[in-house]
């Protein structure tokens, strides 16, 4: 999946539904926001509220699966075509470990072709993790590039942890495209792109943003402040334990203070588009090397349940057999 180009802000994210210059089809189906995007190919985006627990995580898996069958479908890839699913990222660095883990349950069958040990419905798919550059010293491009002339697979699936620039998104947000995928784009480790361009077959690319960066984090704080003092000012005559329990982040998103009162409550810097204030912070944070890569605490747990949902839902897609 292609980098965001926000370079008039310095900002980095991997995700395509944080381009506001895109229009975006966006709908919602059992608390699942589907967002339809096309830039250079089919981008799909699944955001959610949460899937730690089972009703969730069905519902996420559900639709995972469907988008995932469009995409396939969008690149006219059989239900017999051989696959090969590469599982990028660092299995020591529990952010970057998604796509590592995904293999872990991931149901491989090549070999048992091989032998004409295959049940009706099952397709040949092989998976491999190149790991990470600073590991092999190798592009994990040439690695790749490398097994497909080797065993010729009719696609690929790529899977890896991204990087956003909002922190609702961060491990509630599923990425699916055609476009292929610049391992390590999000935090300014851009290597050479792995997609149909430079490995000749489809690339099916499929990320989850588990980093912010320090600057996006002061940022948000900032907008979510500007909402909680709204609210207040327009509920002073509420009982304060019922109106301070409000989510603003679910609840909110059109709440915000005039430009006057953003510059009586910040100065200069209130008066600022969201996009400068970001700009800015980001210049700050960078200049003192404070702009920090920042994953959530419960990161171990989120990463099993993502890693999970995923790689299950690719071997139901992959193999109707399993149905």
């Amino acid at each position: 999946m292609s980098e965001i180009n926000l370079e008039k802000y310095n900002l980095r994210t991997d995700l395509i539904i944080e381009d506001d210059k895109i229009g975006h089809n966006e709908y919602r189906k059992d608390g699942v926001i589907i967002t339809k995007t096309k830039k250079d190919g089919n981008y799909i985006t699944l955001s959610f509220d949460d899937i730690t627990d089972h009703h969730n995580y069905e519902m996420v898996g559900k639709y995972f699966k469907i988008v995932l069958n469009e995409i396939l479908d969008l690149n006219s890839i059989k239900a017999d075509a051989s696959c090969l699913i590469v599982g990028l990222g660092n299995r020591m660095s529990t952010p970057d470990s998604l796509g590592v883990k995904v293999l872990d349950n991931i149901l491989v069958t090549s070999h048992l072709f091989k032998i004409g040990n295959v049940s009706d419905g099952m397709r040949m798919v092989s998976s491999f993790a190149p790991g990470v550059m600073a590991n092999t010293g190798i592009e994990s491009s040439l690695i790749i590039a490398s097994l497909i002339k080797e065993i010729k697979p009719d696609f690929v699936i790529a899977i890896d942890a991204l990087a956003s620039r909002s922190v609702e998104k961060i491990n509630k947000t599923i990425q699916i495209t055609d476009t292929g995928i610049h391992p390590g784009s999000g935090i300014g480790n851009n290597r050479t792109e792995i997609s149909y361009k430079t490995m000749g077959i489809p690339v099916i690319a499929i990320g989850v943003p588990t980093v912010v960066m320090s600057s996006t984090i002061v940022a948000n704080t900032i907008e979510y402040l500007y909402k909680h003092i709204s609210y207040i000012k327009d509920n002073e005559a509420v009982n304060k334990l019922s109106y301070q329990k409000i989510n603003y982040k679910n609840k909110l998103k059109d709440r915000t203070l005039t430009s006057n009162e953003k510059e009586n409550l910040l100065g200069l810097f209130g008066t600022l588009s969201s996009e400068q204030q970001l700009s800015l912070i980001n210049e700050v944070l960078n200049k003192t090397e404070l702009n920090l890569i920042v994953t959530p605490t419960e990161i171990d747990f989120l990463i099993d349940k993502l890693s999970s949902l995923i790689s299950n839902n690719i071997n139901e897609v992959l193999h109707k057999a399993i149905n």
